[in-house]
């Protein structure tokens, strides 16, 4: 058995390979044995960031996470595949899990398939956090005997490499994702991002990198060709590792220095499989300004202009109490025979819009939103 810190790196020049990779490249660490029990939960965390289909390499592909449903299985374990896209708006990960054909392929693999906008939220302390001492993580997240984190190999216009820390942003709500952008430095939302890794630290890492996104990443880069996939039981080595093989020095990333800095990982795991100088490739970098070199008072003013917020048609509400049962963070309150969303609680995870059987939540839109939200869907 492999430490550990291992990486392993196998190559998978295309998708049709992809079960055979995967299990040689955890076979590479030490196996799935080493951390699935009969009867284990295992969430499988995949990159299901935006609705968009496999070729365009946004999301994790559909093959990936099928063959590693099928490995748990193998293992004894119960598949639970599981992430919250993006939030444009809601709904929009059940429309990533199916576009992304992540559901199709997972449920072909014996595993269930929730989103994270309907399973629920709850509160959990953060030791030693940077910025978030207590944080809303998804129920799944936390109630799976084994989290397994399946990020894609992409660059970020923020911090430049996302990963297998990184992908774990999914499972936190949309007010709490605008709260750490809404740090402006990128340092401050690294720090952040480990606050959220650090949650849950998940048992193992696989990384599709059989085509990866360079360019304006994480959504709007280029797919290229690198026909790898990597494993490791520690999220932080591994991304130093990819880190190496698309051209960056790994403590030029703020989310890996912030990770090491916290005491996780090491700056130089070992490796096992294809020699690293064998896959180094140099990827194209963000060409786009960040958020990390604006002014954080321009951040911080802009950001807080970007509201997408539920409230309570009362004339369609038949009063079903589904909401109020629904909400994390009990902010859906009964004045004078009506429900009503208390924002200075609500978290913007929209269960309460997802659940409502008489379609009674009803979003509201800031100028800025629409206006951004118009500018995304004309790309």
């Amino acid at each position: 058995m492999g430490s550990g810190t291992q990486v392993s790196i196998v190559r998978c020049e295309d998708y049709s390979h992809a079960k055979e990779a995967v299990r040689e490249a955890i076979d590479l660490i030490g196996g799935l044995g080493a951390i699935i029990f009969p009867g284990a939960r295992v969430l499988l965390k995949p990159n299901l960031l935006a609705a968009t289909p496999p070729e365009k390499a946004v999301t994790t592909h559909p093959a990936i996470v099928s063959a590693m449903c099928e490995l748990v299985v193998e293992a004894g374990g119960i598949p639970i595949v599981g992430d919250g896209a993006g939030i444009t708006h809601p709904g929009v990960t059940e429309e990533a899990l199916e576009i992304s054909g992540i559901r199709e392929a997972a449920q072909k693999a014996g595993a269930e398939v929730l989103s994270f906008e309907t399973s629920g939220y709850e509160v959990v302390d953060v030791p030693a956090s940077s910025h978030f001492p207590k944080l809303y993580i998804a129920k799944p997240v936390l109630d799976a005997d084994v989290v397994i984190s399946l990020p894609k190999l992409k660059t970020h216009e923020l911090t430049l490499y996302t990963g297998a820390v990184k992908n774990m942003f999914g499972a936190i709500p949309l007010k709490l994702r605008k709260e750490a952008h809404l740090l402006g430095k990128v340092d401050l939302f690294s720090e952040a991002v480990v606050d959220i890794y650090s949650a849950r630290v998940p048992h193992l890492a696989l990384m599709d990198g059989v085509v990866g996104m360079e360019g304006n990443g994480p959504a709007r880069g280029t797919p290229v060709n690198v026909g790898i996939v990597m494993a490791s039981y520690d999220c932080v080595s591994l991304d130093v590792v990819a880190s190496k093989v698309i051209g960056l020095d790994p403590m030029d990333v703020p989310t890996n220095k912030a990770a090491i800095e916290r005491g996780y990982g090491t700056p130089n795991p070992g490796v096992s499989g294809v020699p690293l100088d064998d896959v180094r490739m140099k990827f194209k970098l963000s060409g786009t300004t960040h958020v990390g070199r604006l002014p954080p008072f321009l951040v911080s003013r802009l950001g807080k202009l970007f509201t997408i917020k539920p409230f309570i048609n009362t004339s369609q509400c038949t009063l079903c109490g589904t909401c109020v049962l629904n909400c994390s963070p009990h902010a859906i309150e009964q004045k004078d025979g009506r429900l009503k969303i208390n924002h200075n609680k609500c978290i913007l995870c929209y269960c309460c819009r997802e659940l409502c059987p008489s379609g009674a939540v009803e979003m509201k839109r800031s100028l800025v939103a629409k206006l951004l939200l118009k500018i995304r869907n004309r790309d």
